[in-house]
């Protein structure tokens, strides 16, 4: 397996496939590298190099107990980009993957980043408070802390149909799909995990989205039950210099594994316009 070791001595575990135009994928909570299976083999096809890491405490890198935060996440991807040489490349973050990669390409990604894309991102901010008035509350996220450390196995499973909209009428509900999120979920570190939920749900992603010049695309579902778009995608755009938003109606948040036809197209247009 592909690894590097970052200066704190946390393992990652990575993919690189492919030459060309480099794309980095950057997954969401709790899932891993895996979870880009439908991307990395679609645009390897179309001829790009393809690149997915693994978060610290996710997958098949080391369980950290420490460091499980949107910055350090970052310097860990800035390490991995350094390493791999990648100018240019496209960055592609979905969900807590978003707010990676929004805040990578602010921090380090000047003459690194050609274009960023965002998919079912947690980007803005989504806590509710006094500054975000139609956030979700905060105990939304207490409960996922809650079932992340007392009834993971199980909530990993149950987790999935709200992700993938299989609790929709008339739902197309794919055991093998809800299986393979739990695999990497399961995968990874409670602890790494359990740290994660306020990453994601209680970092601002503002003033990245304000620092980013490269264009950024924003790609999201409107029946997503995760990441509601209407206090992150359409905030989002209004944020950044040079954005492009496409939202898919009834779509949940999971679309790049249940909707990847419609989502590989939008990408690859956009990396190409």
């Amino acid at each position: 397996m592909s690894k590097i070791t970052v200066k704190d001595g946390t393992e990652i575990y990575y993919k690189d496939w492919g030459t060309g135009t480099p794309i980095f994928f950057h997954h969401g909570w709790p899932l891993s590298a895996d979870d880009w299976d439908a991307q990395m083999l679609f645009f390897l096809d179309q001829g790009f190099r393809v690149i997915a890491h693994d978060r610290r405490g996710h997958g098949r890198s080391t369980q950290t107990y420490s460091g499980n935060e949107m910055d350090t996440y970052a310097a860990d991807v800035a390490e991995l980009t350094e390493f791999l040489d990648l100018k240019d490349a496209i960055h592609i973050g979905h969900s807590t993957g978003g707010g990676e990669a929004i805040r990578y390409a602010a921090k380090y990604g000047k003459n690194r980043v050609s274009k960023v894309i965002l998919i079912s991102a947690v980007t803005p901010y989504m806590i509710k408070n006094e500054g975000n008035p139609n956030g979700v509350p905060i105990e939304v996220f207490d409960d996922i802390r809650f079932n992340t450390a007392n009834n993971r196995q199980q909530f990993y499973q149950d987790i999935t149909f709200p992700f993938y909209g299989y609790n929709r009428e008339g739902a197309n509900i794919k055991k093998g799909i809800q299986d393979n999120w739990w695999r990497q979920g399961m995968m990874g570190g409670i602890k790494a995990h359990f740290d994660c939920i306020k990453a994601f749900s209680e970092t601002d992603f503002t003033e990245d989205l304000k620092t980013v010049d490269v264009p950024v695309l924003i790609l999201h579902g409107e029946d997503d039950q995760i990441v509601p778009y209407q206090i992150t995608a359409l905030r989002a755009i209004e944020i950044v210099k040079n954005g492009k938003i496409v939202t898919y109606p009834g779509l949940c948040h999971g679309i790049p594994t249940t909707d990847a036809d419609k989502v590989n197209a939008d990408i690859l247009n956009f990396i190409k316009s």
